[in-house]
Protein backbone atom coordinates (compact mmCIF):
# COMPACT_ATOMS: atom_id res chain seq x y z
CA UNK A 1 0.00 0.00 0.00
CA UNK A 2 1.83 3.85 -1.30
CA UNK A 3 0.66 6.67 -0.52
CA UNK A 4 -2.22 6.96 -2.62
CA UNK A 5 -3.82 4.08 -1.47
CA UNK A 6 -3.44 5.42 1.79
CA UNK A 7 -5.29 8.68 0.58
CA UNK A 8 -8.40 6.99 -0.89
CA UNK A 9 -8.97 5.85 2.74
CA UNK A 10 -11.76 7.21 4.96
CA UNK A 11 -11.18 8.47 8.66
CA UNK A 12 -12.59 5.20 9.85
CA UNK A 13 -10.71 3.06 7.45
CA UNK A 14 -7.36 4.47 8.85
CA UNK A 15 -8.33 4.43 12.57
CA UNK A 16 -8.64 0.73 11.91
CA UNK A 17 -5.61 0.45 10.17
CA UNK A 18 -3.46 2.43 12.61
CA UNK A 19 -5.45 0.72 15.92
CA UNK A 20 -4.49 -3.02 13.33
CA UNK A 21 -0.81 -1.84 13.51
CA UNK A 22 -0.61 -1.48 16.88
CA UNK A 23 -1.52 -4.56 17.78
CA UNK A 24 1.34 -6.69 19.05
CA UNK A 25 2.92 -9.70 17.61
CA UNK A 26 1.25 -13.17 18.57
CA UNK A 27 2.98 -15.91 21.13
CA UNK A 28 2.74 -18.82 22.60
CA UNK A 29 -0.30 -18.06 24.77
CA UNK A 30 -2.21 -16.39 22.21
CA UNK A 31 -1.57 -18.72 19.34
CA UNK A 32 0.12 -21.77 18.23
CA UNK A 33 3.27 -20.37 17.83
CA UNK A 34 6.18 -22.51 19.73
CA UNK A 35 7.28 -21.18 22.78
CA UNK A 36 10.42 -20.80 21.47
CA UNK A 37 9.34 -17.92 19.09
CA UNK A 38 8.52 -15.63 22.59
CA UNK A 39 10.24 -12.74 23.36
CA UNK A 40 12.25 -13.31 26.15
CA UNK A 41 11.00 -10.42 29.28
CA UNK A 42 13.35 -8.19 31.00
CA UNK A 43 14.98 -9.42 33.80
CA UNK A 44 13.10 -6.50 35.99
CA UNK A 45 10.04 -8.66 35.22
CA UNK A 46 11.14 -11.82 35.36
CA UNK A 47 9.85 -14.74 37.78
CA UNK A 48 12.77 -15.37 39.76
CA UNK A 49 14.55 -18.50 39.95
CA UNK A 50 14.60 -21.30 42.21
CA UNK A 51 11.83 -23.32 43.73
CA UNK A 52 8.13 -21.44 44.33
CA UNK A 53 6.89 -20.90 47.58
CA UNK A 54 4.75 -23.74 49.52
CA UNK A 55 7.09 -25.79 47.44
CA UNK A 56 8.01 -29.18 49.44
CA UNK A 57 11.70 -30.29 49.77
CA UNK A 58 12.46 -33.33 48.02
CA UNK A 59 15.03 -36.10 48.97
CA UNK A 60 16.39 -38.72 46.94
CA UNK A 61 15.52 -42.47 47.73
CA UNK A 62 17.86 -44.82 49.04
CA UNK A 63 18.91 -47.34 46.66
CA UNK A 64 17.23 -51.06 47.00
CA UNK A 65 20.19 -52.89 46.04
CA UNK A 66 23.45 -51.01 47.48
CA UNK A 67 27.22 -52.67 45.92
CA UNK A 68 28.69 -52.22 49.28
CA UNK A 69 28.35 -51.37 53.24
CA UNK A 70 30.24 -49.13 54.94
CA UNK A 71 29.38 -48.53 59.08
CA UNK A 72 30.04 -45.91 60.81
CA UNK A 73 30.50 -46.54 64.54
CA UNK A 74 31.61 -44.24 67.65
CA UNK A 75 35.23 -45.57 68.83
CA UNK A 76 35.11 -43.57 72.61
CA UNK A 77 31.82 -42.43 74.72
CA UNK A 78 32.35 -38.50 74.59
CA UNK A 79 31.02 -38.07 77.78
CA UNK A 80 33.68 -39.57 80.16
CA UNK A 81 35.92 -41.28 77.49
CA UNK A 82 35.51 -45.10 77.59
CA UNK A 83 36.35 -47.62 74.86
CA UNK A 84 33.39 -48.81 73.00
CA UNK A 85 34.17 -52.71 72.67
CA UNK A 86 32.70 -54.43 69.50
CA UNK A 87 29.66 -56.11 71.31
CA UNK A 88 28.54 -52.83 72.86
CA UNK A 89 24.74 -52.58 71.32
CA UNK A 90 24.02 -50.11 68.60
CA UNK A 91 21.45 -48.28 67.31
CA UNK A 92 20.62 -47.16 63.75
CA UNK A 93 20.59 -43.54 63.88
CA UNK A 94 20.78 -42.67 59.52
CA UNK A 95 21.76 -44.12 56.59
CA UNK A 96 23.06 -42.37 53.47
CA UNK A 97 24.25 -43.59 50.18
CA UNK A 98 27.67 -42.03 48.41
CA UNK A 99 26.89 -42.77 44.52
CA UNK A 100 29.59 -43.12 42.04
CA UNK A 101 30.44 -44.25 38.85
CA UNK A 102 33.09 -46.81 38.32
CA UNK A 103 35.20 -45.68 35.28
CA UNK A 104 33.95 -46.80 32.05
CA UNK A 105 36.19 -48.44 29.40
CA UNK A 106 35.79 -51.01 26.37
CA UNK A 107 35.79 -54.89 27.26
CA UNK A 108 37.59 -56.41 24.47
CA UNK A 109 37.66 -60.00 23.61
CA UNK A 110 40.35 -60.95 21.14
CA UNK A 111 39.06 -63.75 19.10
CA UNK A 112 42.03 -66.74 17.30
CA UNK A 113 41.16 -68.68 14.49
CA UNK A 114 43.36 -71.70 14.65
CA UNK A 115 42.87 -74.69 12.15
CA UNK A 116 44.66 -77.89 12.78
CA UNK A 117 45.88 -80.35 10.21
CA UNK A 118 44.57 -83.84 10.26
CA UNK A 119 47.38 -86.70 11.19
CA UNK A 120 45.31 -89.38 8.74
CA UNK A 121 44.60 -87.44 6.11
CA UNK A 122 46.48 -84.30 6.12
CA UNK A 123 43.95 -82.07 5.25
CA UNK A 124 43.89 -78.89 7.08
CA UNK A 125 40.34 -77.57 8.52
CA UNK A 126 39.73 -74.09 9.70
CA UNK A 127 37.55 -73.03 12.61
CA UNK A 128 34.59 -71.18 11.41
CA UNK A 129 34.77 -67.70 11.27
CA UNK A 130 33.74 -65.61 14.36
CA UNK A 131 31.28 -63.15 13.71
CA UNK A 132 33.44 -59.91 14.48
CA UNK A 133 35.35 -61.55 12.04
CA UNK A 134 32.58 -60.70 9.18
CA UNK A 135 30.43 -58.00 10.37
CA UNK A 136 31.19 -55.31 12.89
CA UNK A 137 33.87 -55.36 16.21
CA UNK A 138 31.00 -53.30 18.07
CA UNK A 139 28.29 -55.15 20.22
CA UNK A 140 24.66 -54.51 20.76
CA UNK A 141 25.36 -52.45 24.12
CA UNK A 142 27.52 -50.27 21.69
CA UNK A 143 24.87 -50.36 19.27
CA UNK A 144 21.81 -49.24 21.59
CA UNK A 145 24.35 -46.75 23.11
CA UNK A 146 25.00 -44.67 20.04
CA UNK A 147 21.09 -44.67 18.50
CA UNK A 148 20.25 -43.63 22.21
CA UNK A 149 22.21 -40.85 22.41
CA UNK A 150 21.93 -39.92 18.77
CA UNK A 151 18.14 -39.67 18.36
CA UNK A 152 17.17 -39.49 22.08
CA UNK A 153 20.25 -36.78 23.43
CA UNK A 154 20.70 -35.18 19.94
CA UNK A 155 24.13 -35.66 19.73
CA UNK A 156 25.61 -34.79 16.10
CA UNK A 157 27.43 -37.52 14.77
CA UNK A 158 30.91 -35.69 15.23
CA UNK A 159 30.14 -34.91 18.69
CA UNK A 160 29.14 -38.33 19.69
CA UNK A 161 32.39 -39.75 18.17
CA UNK A 162 33.98 -37.40 20.66
CA UNK A 163 31.62 -38.43 23.24
CA UNK A 164 33.03 -42.45 23.24
CA UNK A 165 36.87 -41.27 22.31
CA UNK A 166 36.80 -39.37 25.60
CA UNK A 167 34.78 -40.71 28.00
CA UNK A 168 34.80 -44.30 27.50
CA UNK A 169 38.56 -44.66 25.28
CA UNK A 170 36.82 -46.40 22.21
CA UNK A 171 37.41 -45.04 18.99
CA UNK A 172 34.11 -44.90 16.67
CA UNK A 173 34.56 -42.84 13.44
CA UNK A 174 31.75 -41.14 11.81
CA UNK A 175 31.48 -43.20 9.54
CA UNK A 176 31.18 -46.18 11.92
CA UNK A 177 28.29 -44.86 13.46
CA UNK A 178 26.24 -44.46 10.22
CA UNK A 179 27.17 -47.80 9.47
CA UNK A 180 25.50 -48.91 13.26
CA UNK A 181 22.01 -47.08 12.18
CA UNK A 182 21.96 -48.54 9.06
CA UNK A 183 23.06 -52.30 10.24
CA UNK A 184 20.06 -51.96 13.12
CA UNK A 185 17.33 -50.39 11.18
CA UNK A 186 15.39 -53.38 9.97
CA UNK A 187 15.12 -54.85 13.16
CA UNK A 188 13.38 -50.68 14.41
CA UNK A 189 11.66 -50.81 11.06
CA UNK A 190 9.77 -54.62 12.24
CA UNK A 191 8.63 -53.04 15.40
CA UNK A 192 7.47 -49.88 13.48
CA UNK A 193 5.35 -52.06 11.35
CA UNK A 194 3.65 -53.42 14.25
CA UNK A 195 2.75 -49.98 15.91
CA UNK A 196 1.56 -48.92 12.69
CA UNK A 197 -0.63 -52.15 12.33
CA UNK A 198 -2.45 -50.99 15.53
CA UNK A 199 -2.94 -47.37 14.75
CA UNK A 200 -4.57 -48.69 11.84
CA UNK A 201 -6.99 -50.75 13.57
CA UNK A 202 -7.09 -47.84 16.44
CA UNK A 203 -10.27 -46.18 17.21
CA UNK A 204 -9.36 -42.81 18.33
CA UNK A 205 -6.30 -41.79 16.38
CA UNK A 206 -5.05 -38.27 17.06
CA UNK A 207 -2.27 -36.37 14.07
CA UNK A 208 0.40 -33.70 14.04
CA UNK A 209 3.34 -32.45 12.34
CA UNK A 210 6.05 -30.33 12.57
CA UNK A 211 8.62 -29.13 9.64
CA UNK A 212 11.99 -30.30 9.49
CA UNK A 213 15.22 -30.27 7.30
CA UNK A 214 15.20 -33.67 4.75
CA UNK A 215 17.81 -33.44 1.78
CA UNK A 216 18.40 -29.55 1.94
CA UNK A 217 14.37 -29.10 1.33
CA UNK A 218 11.54 -28.18 3.87
CA UNK A 219 9.96 -31.77 4.92
CA UNK A 220 7.50 -32.73 7.34
CA UNK A 221 8.01 -34.96 10.37
CA UNK A 222 4.31 -36.88 10.99
CA UNK A 223 2.97 -38.21 14.30
CA UNK A 224 0.21 -40.64 14.63
CA UNK A 225 -0.84 -42.01 17.59
CA UNK A 226 -3.69 -43.80 19.72
CA UNK A 227 -3.81 -45.42 23.41
CA UNK A 228 -1.59 -48.62 22.24
CA UNK A 229 1.12 -47.56 19.76
CA UNK A 230 2.66 -44.27 18.17
CA UNK A 231 3.91 -43.65 15.02
CA UNK A 232 6.62 -40.87 14.04
CA UNK A 233 6.81 -41.11 9.89
CA UNK A 234 8.66 -38.31 7.83
CA UNK A 235 7.56 -36.98 4.62
CA UNK A 236 8.56 -34.28 2.21
CA UNK A 237 4.79 -33.23 2.09
CA UNK A 238 2.50 -31.69 4.26
CA UNK A 239 -1.00 -33.03 2.28
CA UNK A 240 -3.41 -34.98 3.39
CA UNK A 241 -1.92 -38.04 1.31
CA UNK A 242 0.30 -38.67 3.67
CA UNK A 243 -2.11 -39.42 6.37
CA UNK A 244 -3.88 -41.69 3.48
CA UNK A 245 -1.14 -43.35 3.03
CA UNK A 246 -0.73 -44.13 7.00
CA UNK A 247 -4.32 -45.07 7.78
CA UNK A 248 -4.12 -47.41 4.50
CA UNK A 249 -8.39 -47.41 4.31
CA UNK A 250 -8.87 -47.24 7.45
CA UNK A 251 -11.54 -45.10 9.36
CA UNK A 252 -11.49 -44.72 13.13
CA UNK A 253 -14.33 -43.68 14.74
CA UNK A 254 -12.74 -40.12 16.46
CA UNK A 255 -9.80 -38.24 14.39
CA UNK A 256 -7.94 -35.51 17.18
CA UNK A 257 -6.07 -32.83 15.52
CA UNK A 258 -6.00 -29.22 14.76
CA UNK A 259 -7.80 -27.21 12.70
CA UNK A 260 -5.09 -27.61 9.46
CA UNK A 261 -7.42 -28.85 6.38
CA UNK A 262 -5.24 -32.16 5.67
CA UNK A 263 -5.87 -33.42 9.06
CA UNK A 264 -9.31 -33.36 8.56
CA UNK A 265 -12.13 -36.14 7.39
CA UNK A 266 -10.00 -38.93 8.18
CA UNK A 267 -12.59 -40.68 10.72
CA UNK A 268 -16.25 -40.57 10.84
CA UNK A 269 -16.16 -37.77 13.72
CA UNK A 270 -13.51 -35.04 14.65
CA UNK A 271 -12.24 -33.47 18.00
CA UNK A 272 -11.03 -30.17 16.87
CA UNK A 273 -8.00 -29.31 19.76
CA UNK A 274 -9.93 -26.88 21.90
CA UNK A 275 -6.39 -25.67 22.93
CA UNK A 276 -5.38 -23.97 19.85
CA UNK A 277 -9.10 -21.80 19.82
CA UNK A 278 -8.92 -21.16 23.31
CA UNK A 279 -5.13 -19.19 22.42
CA UNK A 280 -6.60 -17.81 19.94
CA UNK A 281 -9.39 -16.36 22.30
CA UNK A 282 -6.93 -15.01 24.89
CA UNK A 283 -5.39 -13.10 22.41
CA UNK A 284 -8.94 -11.55 20.91
CA UNK A 285 -9.64 -10.86 24.18
CA UNK A 286 -6.54 -8.86 25.01
CA UNK A 287 -6.06 -6.95 21.68
CA UNK A 288 -9.69 -6.32 21.02
CA UNK A 289 -12.54 -4.36 21.72
CA UNK A 290 -15.35 -6.56 22.68
CA UNK A 291 -16.74 -8.40 25.40
CA UNK A 292 -17.46 -11.54 23.22
CA UNK A 293 -14.11 -12.83 23.14
CA UNK A 294 -14.21 -13.40 27.22
CA UNK A 295 -17.67 -15.05 26.53
CA UNK A 296 -15.86 -17.34 24.69
CA UNK A 297 -13.28 -17.53 26.92
CA UNK A 298 -15.61 -18.14 29.95
CA UNK A 299 -17.56 -20.88 27.54
CA UNK A 300 -14.05 -22.92 27.02
CA UNK A 301 -13.51 -23.32 30.94
CA UNK A 302 -16.64 -24.91 31.08
CA UNK A 303 -15.85 -27.30 28.50
CA UNK A 304 -12.39 -28.04 29.75
CA UNK A 305 -14.05 -28.89 32.89
CA UNK A 306 -16.03 -30.86 31.48
CA UNK A 307 -13.69 -33.29 29.98
CA UNK A 308 -11.63 -33.65 32.98
CA UNK A 309 -14.92 -35.57 34.64
CA UNK A 310 -15.98 -36.80 31.51
CA UNK A 311 -16.09 -40.53 32.57
CA UNK A 312 -16.96 -39.95 35.86
CA UNK A 313 -20.60 -38.62 34.99
CA UNK A 314 -23.79 -40.57 34.13
CA UNK A 315 -24.51 -40.26 30.50
CA UNK A 316 -27.71 -38.64 31.46
CA UNK A 317 -25.80 -36.14 33.27
CA UNK A 318 -23.12 -35.79 30.71
CA UNK A 319 -26.09 -35.60 27.60
CA UNK A 320 -27.63 -32.78 29.76
CA UNK A 321 -23.82 -30.84 30.28
CA UNK A 322 -23.65 -31.45 26.37
CA UNK A 323 -26.64 -30.01 25.22
CA UNK A 324 -26.30 -26.91 27.87
CA UNK A 325 -23.02 -26.24 26.49
CA UNK A 326 -24.20 -26.38 23.01
CA UNK A 327 -27.44 -23.73 23.94
CA UNK A 328 -24.60 -21.36 24.86
CA UNK A 329 -22.43 -21.59 21.79
CA UNK A 330 -25.32 -21.39 19.75
CA UNK A 331 -25.99 -17.85 21.27
CA UNK A 332 -22.22 -16.94 21.17
CA UNK A 333 -22.21 -17.85 17.46
CA UNK A 334 -25.30 -15.47 16.77
CA UNK A 335 -23.62 -12.37 18.94
CA UNK A 336 -23.57 -8.88 17.48
CA UNK A 337 -19.86 -7.61 17.31
CA UNK A 338 -18.29 -4.88 16.15
CA UNK A 339 -14.82 -5.68 16.83
CA UNK A 340 -12.90 -7.47 13.61
CA UNK A 341 -11.11 -9.71 16.26
CA UNK A 342 -14.21 -10.83 17.46
CA UNK A 343 -16.03 -11.29 14.64
CA UNK A 344 -12.90 -13.55 13.02
CA UNK A 345 -12.67 -15.55 16.36
CA UNK A 346 -16.84 -16.07 15.74
CA UNK A 347 -16.54 -17.31 12.29
CA UNK A 348 -13.67 -19.88 13.18
CA UNK A 349 -14.95 -21.41 16.23
CA UNK A 350 -18.70 -21.58 13.97
CA UNK A 351 -16.27 -23.63 11.15
CA UNK A 352 -15.37 -26.05 13.66
CA UNK A 353 -18.83 -26.05 15.63
CA UNK A 354 -19.42 -29.52 15.24
CA UNK A 355 -16.65 -31.01 16.24
CA UNK A 356 -15.81 -28.96 19.51
CA UNK A 357 -17.52 -31.33 21.88
CA UNK A 358 -16.99 -34.31 20.34
CA UNK A 359 -15.34 -35.70 23.52
CA UNK A 360 -18.52 -35.87 25.33
CA UNK A 361 -19.63 -39.05 23.28
CA UNK A 362 -17.03 -41.06 24.19
CA UNK A 363 -15.99 -39.93 27.87
CA UNK A 364 -12.67 -40.99 28.88
CA UNK A 365 -11.86 -41.98 25.29
CA UNK A 366 -11.45 -38.81 23.75
CA UNK A 367 -8.79 -36.12 24.34
CA UNK A 368 -10.06 -32.57 24.10
CA UNK A 369 -6.63 -31.44 22.89
CA UNK A 370 -4.12 -32.58 20.71
CA UNK A 371 -1.19 -31.43 23.45
CA UNK A 372 -0.55 -35.54 23.17
CA UNK A 373 0.48 -35.15 19.73
CA UNK A 374 2.70 -31.91 20.71
CA UNK A 375 4.56 -33.39 23.53
CA UNK A 376 5.18 -36.20 21.28
CA UNK A 377 6.97 -34.31 18.25
CA UNK A 378 8.43 -32.06 21.24
CA UNK A 379 11.87 -34.22 20.91
CA UNK A 380 12.10 -34.12 17.19
CA UNK A 381 12.01 -30.29 17.55
CA UNK A 382 14.63 -30.09 19.85
CA UNK A 383 16.43 -32.26 17.62
CA UNK A 384 15.77 -30.51 14.32
CA UNK A 385 16.96 -27.05 16.12
CA UNK A 386 20.17 -29.13 17.29
CA UNK A 387 21.15 -31.12 14.49
CA UNK A 388 19.15 -28.79 11.81
CA UNK A 389 17.60 -31.89 10.14
CA UNK A 390 18.95 -34.69 7.68
CA UNK A 391 20.84 -34.97 4.61
CA UNK A 392 19.52 -38.28 3.34
CA UNK A 393 15.71 -39.71 3.99
CA UNK A 394 17.15 -42.90 5.01
CA UNK A 395 18.36 -41.29 8.37
CA UNK A 396 15.04 -39.64 8.93
CA UNK A 397 13.14 -42.60 8.20
CA UNK A 398 15.14 -44.88 10.36
CA UNK A 399 15.17 -42.48 13.21
CA UNK A 400 11.21 -41.78 12.95
CA UNK A 401 11.58 -45.98 13.31
CA UNK A 402 13.21 -45.79 16.58
CA UNK A 403 11.06 -42.81 17.85
CA UNK A 404 7.88 -45.21 16.93
CA UNK A 405 9.26 -48.45 18.83
CA UNK A 406 10.59 -46.43 21.78
CA UNK A 407 7.41 -43.93 22.80
CA UNK A 408 4.84 -47.28 21.50
CA UNK A 409 6.74 -49.13 24.53
CA UNK A 410 7.10 -45.73 26.65
CA UNK A 411 3.28 -46.27 26.68
CA UNK A 412 3.49 -49.23 29.06
CA UNK A 413 5.94 -48.09 31.01
CA UNK A 414 9.41 -49.36 29.42
CA UNK A 415 12.59 -47.46 29.75
CA UNK A 416 13.91 -46.21 26.66
CA UNK A 417 17.85 -47.77 26.91
CA UNK A 418 16.39 -51.54 27.48
CA UNK A 419 14.50 -51.14 24.80
CA UNK A 420 16.92 -50.53 22.27
CA UNK A 421 18.65 -52.69 23.51
CA UNK A 422 16.19 -55.46 23.57
CA UNK A 423 15.22 -54.31 19.73
CA UNK A 424 18.74 -55.20 18.97
CA UNK A 425 19.30 -58.48 20.48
Amino acid sequence: MDRGDLQQLSKEQLIELVLRLQRPDKNSRTSSKPPSTDKKEKREGSRPGGAKLGHEPHTRRLADDPDEFCDHVPGVCEQCGVTFRSQAQRELIGEYDEIEIPPVKPYVIRHHRFACRCAHCGIETKAPAPAAATTTPFGPRIHALAIYLKGFQALSYERLSGLFRDAFGLGVSEGALMNMFIRSHPRFEIEAEKAKAIVRAAQVVASDETGVRIEGTNSYHWVFHCKDAVVHQPDYSRAARVVDEMMDGHVPAVWISDRYSAQQKHGERHQTCLAHLARDTAFALQHGSDDLPFRFKLWFGKAFDLAKGAADFAASTLGRKKRELEKQLAALLMAPSTCDLARALQAKIARARDQLLTFCDFPGEVEVTNNGSERKLRPCVIQRKVTNGYRAMWAAKAEADVRTTIDTARLKGANPFDVILATLA
